[in-house]
Formats: structure tokens, sequence, C-alpha cells
């Protein structure tokens, strides 16, 4: 399962692509307390697969994330098939944190993304899954201390009309 409130995101993907930037943005926006760690691999070319393995096991062996993304954004079926390399796909699959593949866009699969813990569909989508909105935790938050503080009232006011009924009795009079 991926974690509800990260306090670190490994992301293995190129530094210089928008993905990184896709993923990058949403997460400060959405929950500025997760530390994100870039993990710097090619994401096309004959050094892509090594890379991202590579990055992948950077993350397994340090143990210094909670959740971890791969991904890169779109391109043609070679631009992104070293997401469908066997090595890469084993490396996902040993991955020790929950891992989200966010290869290419919207209709683009890969193998990756059918063994990882979860599919995005976008870069931007896995930002989106790896961590909650803080607005809303705060929303959340909010709501559960008013009702924690009207219960709280409403007891004391039960028990307070308790004790005055109890005072009143015929038998304490």
């Amino acid at each position: 399962a991926i974690p509800k409130f990260p306090q670190t995101i490994g992301v293995v993907t190129s530094k210089t692509t928008a993905a990184f930037q896709d993923i990058r943005a949403p997460l400060q926006k959405r929950w500025p307390l997760a530390e994100v760690k870039l993990y710097h691999a090619s994401v096309q070319g004959v050094n892509a697969a090594p890379e991202i393995v590579k990055g992948i096991n950077y993350f397994t062996n340090h143990k210094n994330v909670d959740v971890v993304i791969i991904g890169r954004g779109g391109g043609s079926l070679e631009d992104l098939w070293p997401f469908n390399e066997e090595v890469v796909a084993r490396a996902v699959f040993n991955c020790e944190f929950p891992l989200i593949s966010a290869v290419g866009h919207e209709v683009d699969f890969s193998i990756s993304d059918f063994v990882a813990d979860a599919r995005a569909a976008t870069p931007t989508q896995a930002a989106v899954m790896a961590a909650p909105d803080i607005n809303e935790v705060y929303m959340k938050v909010e709501d559960l201390w008013k009702r924690i503080h009207q219960n709280t009232v409403g007891k004391i006011q039960l028990h307070r009309d308790k004790v005055n009924t109890l005072a009143k009795s015929y038998a304490l009079l």
C-alpha cells in the first residue's frame, strides 16, 4: 500500500525532463512536508535501463524513502522501451518500498506499470497518488476537532444536568 503521509519520496527519472517537474511541483503544493529525493537516471537510450535499476536499488539499499516513483513523459514505443526491459521489471518487483510507475501519458503502458504497486497515467498523477493534499488534511483535522469539542461539551452538559437533577431530588433534600 502507498503510505498515507510519506515523509520522504524517492523519484527515479531524468532531472532534465519535464516529468520531474510534473512530479515535484504537485508534491510541493500538495504535501510540502515531504522531502523529495531525485535519483537522476536516463529514461531513454541504451544506458536507461541499467540507470533506472541503479536508482531503484539505491533507494532500496539506503532505506531512506517511504515511496518511490519511477517515470518519464510520453514518447514513442522506442523511447519508452527501457521500462519494458526485464531488468527494470525485476528491480521494480524487488523494490522494498511501494513503487508507483508513471511511464508515458494516459494511453502508454509498459511492463513496469504491471509489476509496480501502482500505475499512474501521468507523472502528475503519480504525485497525486503518492501524497495527500495538505489542505484536505487540515480540513479533516478541523472537522474532527469540532466534533470532539461538541461531544465533550455535550457530555459535560449531560452530566451537569444529572448532578442538578440528583441535587434537587427528594432524597437529598
